[in-house]
């Protein structure tokens, strides 16, 4: 019988692309992971990872692995995000702020399942630039902020609300995987290939970062696209008419798809902790924990 915990592994290894992040994200060590990945292949009789690309990906028998274990882990999440939140008895209005990417990978995969195990909690979503949503906080119209470090990424602090860490972003550079001539590797001399896909607004301190950078080099470039809304920049991107940093979160699907290409710039890396910010008192603060606790599950998982 497959060991759960080697299968949830090697899943997280591909999702994350390589043996280094998912040791990460796991808090395990690289040589744990690669242990317990030996040991899945072991206990199959059959390769599951190819080996010596900086980019790991499945063979086809690992490709068949992947698909049915992420339908075993999907199913498992389910059920425990219902047991928890049936335990946690989640009743009454909840009102979250967050920033477009970051709700595209946190809420959509979460918010059927713990509805539809709550039927008295009714979920409100407001997805706006950081600043908006602090004012709507101050106002008493918001119980929670998703958002990066306010301190580090805006330059605010979130006076009197209790804040947990929930997850690190990281900005991936990525073109389209019809670009084949781009290599897995460059230079940040190098950007000027191609126009540049920008991301905007939402990760102000990242964007600072990334223009000193590129003035550090004398690298100039050209912007032929610009916006905050992560979807559109894929399409963009997809489509070839330039490349761009994205959110590593919003875009993995799409490099293990092959339908985009992750390049890297060892001069130029970011990652920023998101943090999830709310009342320490109230009526929502119950409420907002038992949240707090499944999310950050999902994201541990």
């Amino acid at each position: 019988m497959l060991n759960f915990q080697q299968i949830s592994t090697f899943v997280t290894v591909i999702s994350e692309g390589s043996m280094t992040a998912a040791a990460d994200k796991l808090f395990l060590t690289q040589p744990a992971v690669s242990q317990q990945i030996r040991n899945l292949e072991e206990s199959l009789g059959v390769d599951l990872l190819v080996r010596g690309v900086r980019q790991i990906k499945p063979t086809p028998q690992g490709e068949i692995l992947y698909e049915h274990a992420k339908r075993i882990l999907s199913l498992v999440s389910q059920a425990e995000i219902a047991i928890r939140s049936m335990g946690a008895d989640m009743q009454g209005t909840l009102r979250i702020g967050t920033l477009n990417s970051l709700g595209l990978h946190l809420m959509s995969s979460i918010m059927s399942r713990l509805l539809r195990y709550n039927p008295d909690l009714s979920v409100k979503v407001q997805y706006d630039k950081a600043d908006e949503l602090l004012k709507l906080y101050k106002k008493g119209l918001l119980d929670i902020l998703v958002l990066p470090d306010t301190e580090k990424e805006f330059g605010f602090t979130i006076e009197g609300a209790q804040k947990k860490f929930l997850m690190k972003e990281e900005m991936w550079l990525v073109s389209s995987s019809t670009q084949t001539e781009s290599a897995p590797e460059i230079e940040l001399t190098q950007i000027k290939k191609y126009p540049l896909v920008l991301f905007s607004e939402e990760y102000p301190r990242f964007q600072a970062h990334l223009m000193e950078a590129l003035k550090a080099k004398n690298v100039r470039y050209d912007v032929v696209f610009e916006s905050s809304n992560v979807g559109t920049l894929k399409r963009v991107i997809e489509s070839g008419l330039g490349w761009g940093w994205l959110p590593a979160h919003s875009v993995k699907k799409q490099v293990r798809s092959g339908r985009l290409m992750r390049l890297h710039t060892k001069e130029f890396e970011y990652v920023s902790d998101v943090i999830f910010y709310y009342k320490p008192a109230g009526d929502a603060k119950v409420l907002a924990e038992n949240f707090y606790n499944i999310i950050s599950h999902q994201e541990r998982s």
